[in-house]
C-alpha cells in the first residue's frame, strides 16, 4: 500500500506510527517523510534514533533509503543486531535484546537530555524487546513531531522460546494507543 500523505502539513505536529510485517516499506516510507521535512527546511529540527541492526537479511537502517541523514542529527550503532535472526537459542535471543537496549537507551537520554522538535525512530521494536515502554512515552512527550516505525507480523515469530515475540506484540499494541495517525503496510 502507497501511503500518499507525504505533505509536510500532514506531518508536522502529528504522532506518526507506521507498522507491518517484514518488506512491507516501513523504512522506505519513513525515509520518505525525514526527505519531505528536510525538504521544507526543517532539517536543524530533527533527530533520527536508527534502532535497525546492522543484518543484511531483514531491516535496513534509513541510510539506506536517503542520504539525509547526513544533514539532521543520526544516531545508530553497528553493534545493533538482530536478536531472532541472529540469536541460536532464547538466552541468546534475551542476550542480544538486552545489549540492544544498553546501546539505544544512551541515544534516547542524549534526546532526552538534548530534544529536537521532531524525533524520528526507525525500528522501534528493537528497543521494545528488552527496553521499557515508558521510556518511549517519555520521549514521544518531548517531540512534537514524533515518526517511528516498528516491526508487526507474523514472519519473525520464531524467537527461540524467548517470548520476545509476544511481548513485542503487546506493547506495540499498547504504543498505538499514543499516535494521531497509524499506517499498516
Amino acid at each position: 500500500m502507497e501511503y500518499t500523505g507525504l505533505e509536510v502539513d500532514n506531518i508536522l505536529n502529528k504522532k506518526i506510527f507506521i507498522i507491518g510485517d517484514v518488506g512491507k516499506g516501513k523504512t522506505s516510507l519513513t525515509a520518505k517523510l525525514l526527505d519531505e521535512l528536510i525538504l521544507h527546511g526543517f532539517s536543524k529540527y530533527i533527530t533520527v534514533i536508527d534502532m535497525a541492526p546492522s543484518t543484511k537479511d531483514i531491516g535496513a537502517r534509513l541510510s539506506a533509503y536517503t542520504e539525509n541523514v547526513k544533514n539532521v542529527r543520526y544516531f545508530f550503532s553497528e553493534k545493533i543486531r538482530g536478536p531472532r535472526i541472529e540469536g541460536k537459542n532464547s538466552t541468546e535471543v534475551l542476550e542480544i535484546a538486552r545489549r540492544n537496549r544498553e546501546i539505544v537507551e544512551k541515544f534516547l537520554e542524549e534526546y532526552l537530555n538534548n530534544p529536537t522538535e521532531i524525533l524520528i525512530i526507525n525500528d522501534l521494536t528493537l528497543y521494545l524487546h528488552a527496553g521499557e515502554v515508558n521510556k518511549i512515552f517519555d520521549i514521544m512527550g518531548k517531540a512534537k513531531t514524533f515518526i517511528a516505525n516498528a516491526y508487526y507480523g507474523n514472519t519473525l515469530s520464531d524467537d527461540k522460546g524467548s517470548g520476545l515475540t509476544l511481548k513485542e506484540k503487546l506493547l506495540v499494541q499498547m504504543l498505538l494507543k499514543k499516535f494521531d495517525t497509524i499506517i499498516m503496510l
